[in-house]
């Protein structure tokens, strides 16, 4: 098993990676900090983001079981967040909490009809977009069903030029 969660033996991914970082810029440079504790709420990654105090950007990133991610981040009055797949919000109470968040609805699906539908974005698609990463360029990496969550997760963190920092505070391979 890679540290992507491949296992090359059985060419399986393991469904199970979880990883949790909060990002802010320095003085120029990327600091990444891997995170705990905040798979119980969207208040606890919000406040660990709050913890670092940056006058710069910061924000937090959430892999989820390698199926979705979330990105947010603290704002004047309240918080931006990005959720990459609405859908899993009926099977799964952090990206529920996610859309309850940004006033969205969750979908009106049953689990069954999960596998029969494409999974889509919801939130500010726009979050990154004054550091780097345009809403055309997120949009295009959310879509993207290929990708794993922790993929598309280093796909953005290279796009605004800190993959290997993601890769190392969490212990991924870059392809």
């Amino acid at each position: 098993m890679d540290s992507n969660g491949f296992d090359s033996d059985t060419g399986e991914h393991d469904d199970d990676l979880c990883f949790a970082v909060t990002v802010s810029r320095t003085g120029g440079e990327w600091d990444v900090r891997e995170i705990d504790d905040c798979f119980d709420s969207i208040d606890d990654a919000v406040a660990a983001v709050g913890r670092l105090r940056s006058e710069s950007a910061s924000f937090a990133m959430l892999c989820v079981d390698d199926e979705y991610f979330i990105i947010l981040r603290p704002a004047p009055g309240g918080v931006r967040l990005l959720l990459s797949d609405a859908t899993m919000a009926i099977d799964d109470d952090l990206a529920a909490g996610a859309l309850d968040e940004i006033g969205a609805d969750i979908p009106e699906l049953d689990s069954d009809e999960l596998d029969k539908v494409d999974p889509w974005a919801e939130g500010d698609i726009e979050i990154l977009a004054d550091l780097g990463v345009s809403e055309q360029v997120m949009t295009v990496i959310c879509d993207d069903s290929e990708l794993w969550a922790s993929e598309q997760l280093l796909r953005i963190a290279a796009e605004l030029g800190f993959e290997s920092e993601l890769a190392d505070a969490v212990d991924l391979d870059i392809d």
